[in-house]
């Protein structure tokens, strides 16, 4: 026996080990649905290791440091990004996953992959490109698109069926097939709703003494203390591959929840440069379906097989923030003689 196991690659005592320390609700590596294309096995890294691999290498990972979170353009170092945002739900993803003994590798990938899709401008140019694309637009959709189709030149990034499933059950709609996507998808919501609170309380918007009393009390009044509450309570309240909080727990989040989203998403104070990156988004979109020769070679490409509309949501949702201010200003801001 210790003879076959020497025998066994890295990557096969690895599968070995998760079979015999996970629990039972975890996702195997060894019992992945597969990727679209098939690849030999890694001799060192499971399916999964490798996904989250090609997620943080891969450019769209890249651009979401400067991608908006919920401020846009702010005044300071400390404010949240899209980037910052996706490690943070990934190292929540992980603190639960590690506690239900469920693989960690797969919750890492689908956190990390889960917002590669989203705009530039936060959900302001997420609901300009729904307006004007035939079909709509989401981000999570958005994401499968680019780890299916964008990335690698168009090749894509090849990832597993259950890593792909993650990302794009993420938010609203159907549930994840797995467990540990539906713990990414608590924690996208325990990581979003306490780091806004943070950077709302920095911007001014908020303060302390404005969140609700009895969900500060229920659950903490500290950024720390708060998210503590919540994971901790989940752990102790989850069941099998169900997924719960406490009743008081969770009343006491979807208060805070509700708070955030009327005195702050929707905050004329928070949200009051929206209009201005909705409208610069709906420009660049008419501007670039009318002269499809400026795109960047590898959305021209795109054109022959799913059409401009496609190809010019494709280049603009990829955008960062500070690219598409540029951009915009360059084709309809007139510039300052040279000499």
């Amino acid at each position: 026996m210790l003879a076959e196991r020497e025998m066994l690659t890295v990557r096969e005592k690895t599968e070995q080990i998760e079979h015999e320390i996970l629990s039972p609700f975890a996702t195997l590596s060894v019992n992945s649905k597969g990727r679209m294309r098939h690849e030999e096995p890694c001799p060192l890294r499971t399916a999964f290791q490798r996904d989250r691999d090609r997620i943080i290498h891969c450019k769209s990972f890249r651009r979401l440091k400067y991608k908006t979170q919920v401020f846009l353009a702010p005044e300071g170092d400390h404010y949240r990004t899209r980037l910052t945002h996706t490690l943070e739900v990934s190292q929540i993803a992980r603190t639960i996953a590690r506690a239900f003994r469920i693989n960690e590798d797969l919750t890492e990938a689908i956190a990390l992959g889960h917002d590669l899709g989203h705009t530039p401008f936060g959900h302001a140019g997420e609901r300009a490109l729904s307006e004007i694309c035939p079909g709509g637009f989401t981000h999570y959709k958005q994401s499968i698109r680019v780890v299916d189709r964008l990335e690698r030149d168009g090749q894509g990034l090849n990832l597993t069926y259950e890593v792909r499933n993650g990302i794009e059950c993420h938010t609203t709609g159907e549930q994840p097939s797995t467990i540990e996507g539906g713990v990414v998808r608590i924690s996208d919501r325990i990581a979003y709703i306490n780091h806004d609170i943070d950077d709302a309380i920095r911007a001014g918007v908020l303060t302390q003494n404005d969140l609700p009393w009895d969900a500060q009390y229920i659950l903490g009044r500290t950024h720390s203390e708060r998210i503590n509450t919540l994971i901790t309570d989940l752990v102790e309240n989850s069941a099998g591959s169900t997924l719960s909080m406490s009743p008081e727990v969770q009343a006491a989040f979807d208060k805070l929840h509700a708070f955030m989203f009327e005195s702050v998403y929707t905050n004329p104070l928070a949200k009051g440069e929206e209009g201005k990156a909705q409208h610069l988004v709906e420009r660049l979109y008419e501007y670039f379906c009318k002269h499809t020769d400026a795109l960047h070679e590898e959305y021209r490409g795109i054109i022959s097989t799913d059409g401009v509309e496609t190809a010019v949501c494709d280049y603009i949702a990829g955008m960062t923030d500070r690219y598409a201010v540029q951009l915009y200003n360059d084709l309809f801001i007139p510039q300052t003689w040279k000499k």
